[in-house]
């Protein structure tokens, strides 16, 4: 019966784990996660922040 009780006290403490670790990746801002910082060294921040300039007539 001791196995049984140990058992269920693991099962117990890393489904809450689990749980607590899913909620906050869940909570957390939408545009980061694995897929999105996977892209940062490919982000170019010089053409996402200057507005498109018109072209000029000669």
């Amino acid at each position: 019966m001791n196995v049984l009780s140990v058992t269920l006290l693991v099962s117990l403490c890393l489904t809450g784990i689990f749980v607590t670790a899913f909620l906050f990746e869940h909570l957390r801002r939408r545009e980061s996660g694995p897929e999105h910082d996977s892209l940062l060294p490919l982000d170019d921040n010089d053409t996402t922040r200057r507005p498109a300039e018109a072209p000029t007539k000669p």
